[in-house]
């Protein structure tokens, strides 16, 4: 393996965006600390407890996931699609880098800048909701498993969109209301059992319970299918991003 060029394109990445890390921490702190204050305060005190569990505490690992979904899509699909924007691309596809080398590069650095966010997410949730973390491990590896998996998905988007505002279809149409309609703030068990059932063909929804599994140790759906089907995700990114070079789809023409 072409270790020099992984880390080339890594370091690139990321002295990206420390060079603007004001803005790149500060607005999705600010946000998700509105949600701490709105949802967390102002409507949680009113809640019930969700198995056991107080409102406020239970809505952290949800509003966790959406700010890493999020982040971890943007940061990659920004990161393939400036060299495609720039015409440098070339100069990456035909430099001794396989297409894994420059994929652990891109999505390494993107899954790196979403872990960093959302560790200081979860510090900054504690300064307003008092929780736990019941299986450290297991929500260790939900972080990373997500970050890596949908900064694939990033990678994949950046490829495929033609200008910068694709970039943006995908998380604001389709991941941001899947991740509100998939149990970030109630429990699916709390819906009509129609509606539950359609809810679970929602994949974050398996995001989200696995995650908030690994904080208080329950669940809407079992934690070995949550991990299941992130992997299985995982999986189809890949071979979608081989697919990509080995056709050169979009990024030879």
């Amino acid at each position: 393996m072409n270790l020099l060029g992984v880390r080339a394109i890594y370091l690139f990445e990321l002295s990206r965006w420390f060079r603007t890390l004001t803005q790149s921490l500060l607005a999705p702190v600010i946000s998700t600390s509105l949600y701490f204050v709105v949802f967390g305060s102002a409507i949680g005190s009113r809640m019930t407890a969700i198995d056991g569990v107080s409102y406020a505490a239970f809505i952290v690992p949800g509003l966790l996931m959406l700010s890493l979904l999020t982040e971890s899509i943007s940061n990659a699909s920004f990161g393939i699609h400036m060299p495609k924007w720039s015409g440098t691309i070339y100069e990456l596809l035909s430099a001794p880098v396989s297409w894994a080398e420059a994929v652990i590069g891109y999505v390494g650095a993107a899954a790196t800048k979403s872990i960093l966010l959302g560790l200081v997410i979860l510090a900054t949730a504690r300064l307003f909701v008092p929780f736990h973390i019941a299986h450290p491990v297991m929500m260790a590896a939900f972080l990373v498993l997500t970050a890596v998996t949908f900064s694939l998905f990033g990678f994949i988007i950046g490829v495929w969109a033609d200008g910068f505002e694709k970039l943006q279809i995908v998380p604001t149409l389709i991941i941001t209301p899947l991740t509100f309609l998939g149990g970030s703030f109630y429990s699916i068990a709390m819906l009509p059992p129609l509606w539950r059932k359609v809810t679970l063909f929602n994949p974050v929804v398996y995001l989200v319970s696995g995650f908030r599994w690994s904080f208080y140790g329950v669940s809407d759906v079992g934690v070995t299918l949550s991990l299941s089907m992130t992997l299985g995700f995982m999986a189809l990114c890949l071979i979608t991003v081989w697919w990509i070079f080995m056709t050169g789809y979009k990024l030879k023409t």
